[in-house]
């Protein structure tokens, strides 16, 4: 497992040269960083999700408690198994108190039981499994970005607005896929609207005709996509190969990243309905932060990359601010300190491990209405964060008091 380890030291972070020699012989405080380096998820997390954490490191100043700042990667190759093994080395033999990132559902809701296993910390910003906060919660996680209800949420209540009332689901066949459909159905039944059928592909597969000619046949007004990477957006190109917009029906997008839509072009995604908690160009702060990120990624930052320096800093400052890295100390600092940032205003993490902020409906625009590369967004509406996610009257979480 070891050679699958990366120590991306950031002992030569701003401020580190000027440390101490008390600091300079103090352990390290490490944070690590398990995502897809390299597969199919990897443009939604991998080289950003490094550079975000990385960013905040340096930001906060290279130490916490006068002690240097590391920060370790590990590729873990969308396998449960890897990402145990390696968030379980971590944690006992490494020196990390907290691991960032964890896209891929199935990964996150593995390692955050490791967390409260070693009563260490987990942030989720990658994966969207609103089972993170309900019946996965630990005491010791926290699901920051986004996550299933609050996509389905904005996507499906805007497009039922819209007098599109007939549904039918192209899923992912794994954890964040069937989350995703089962938010977006509860919704759109509880509001009146109807499911005619759901087919659930493999992740790993390029065809998609089989599945394409199901949803083509239905009585569907609005064929929903619940997946992510490169399978949504195979899945995307083959709905227009297929001809199910110039039929008439509408594709949702559940979860689309502004890569994905970088990725289909304008010409195939415009018009498409999209719910996101954080978009580059929204206001002069995330204009800010994007320039910084850009500068070292070659492409504006995401959600999840936003989550990850913004939870990733937050971390950080409760750690200073406990005088600890006790995890349960941390958490509750963390939970009692409102998020104000570029990525979140008055955020608050509740005792389920949600962090609560608004989110944003958006449309994708036309290639006449651009101007330019990354101009791809229009705000439709935005959702504030107490009507965005599961009610904790809904929740099945534990950890919840009722």
């Amino acid at each position: 497992m070891k050679n699958k380890l990366m120590l991306l030291s950031c002992a030569a972070a701003v401020g580190a040269l000027t440390m101490s020699a008390g600091a300079q012989d103090a352990a390290p405080v490490r944070i690590g960083v398990l995502t897809d380096v390299s597969g199919q998820f990897s443009h939604e997390a991998g080289e950003g999700a490094i550079t975000a954490v990385r960013m905040a490191v340096e930001d906060f100043g290279g130490k916490v408690l006068d002690r240097p700042l590391e920060v370790v990667v590990a590729d873990h190759q969308n396998k449960p198994e890897v990402a145990v093994a390696t968030a379980r080395e971590w944690y006992e033999s490494q020196g990390v108190t907290m691991i960032n990132n964890l896209i891929n559902s199935g990964i996150a809701l593995a390692v955050t039981q490791v967390a409260k296993d070693e009563d260490r910390i987990a942030i989720v910003n990658g994966s969207g499994s609103s089972r993170l906060t309900n019946d996965g919660c630990t005491p010791n996680s926290i699901h920051y970005s986004y996550d299933t209800y609050a996509l389905a949420n904005g996507t499906a209540n805007q497009l039922l607005l819209q007098g599109m009332k007939n549904w039918f689901f192209l899923t992912a066949d794994y954890a964040f896929g069937h989350a995703l459909e089962a938010d977006a159905t509860q919704i759109v039944e509880d509001n009146g609207g109807a499911v005619s059928g759901a087919v659930r592909y493999p992740i790993e597969t390029s065809d998609h005709s089989a599945f394409m000619l199901q949803a083509q046949a239905s009585p569907a007004q609005v064929v929903a996509m619940a997946g992510s990477g490169t399978t949504f957006i195979n899945a995307v190109k083959s709905a227009a190969e297929f001809g199910l917009a110039a039929s008439g029906k509408t594709i949702a997008g559940l979860l689309v990243w502004d890569t994905d839509v970088h990725s289909l072009g304008l010409d195939t995604a415009q018009g498409m309905i999209l719910t996101n908690a954080f978009y580059w160009d929204r206001d002069d702060a995330t204009r800010a932060f994007s320039k910084r990120f850009e500068e070292r990624v070659g492409r504006p930052p995401h959600m999840g990359d936003a989550g990850d320096y913004s939870s990733t800093m937050h971390y950080l400052k409760a750690v200073q601010a406990a005088g600890t890295t006790d995890a349960q100390e941390v958490m509750a600092k963390m939970r009692e300190t409102p998020i104000n940032d570029f990525f979140a205003t008055n955020g608050k993490i509740r005792e389920d491990g949600r962090m609560v902020h608004d989110m944003y409906v958006y449309q994708v625009k036309t290639p006449a209405e651009s101007t330019g590369e990354w101009d791809i967004l229009k705000l439709v509406t935005t959702i504030p964060g107490d009507e965005a996610f599961r009610p904790l009257a809904e929740s099945q979480c534990p950890l919840v008091k009722k």
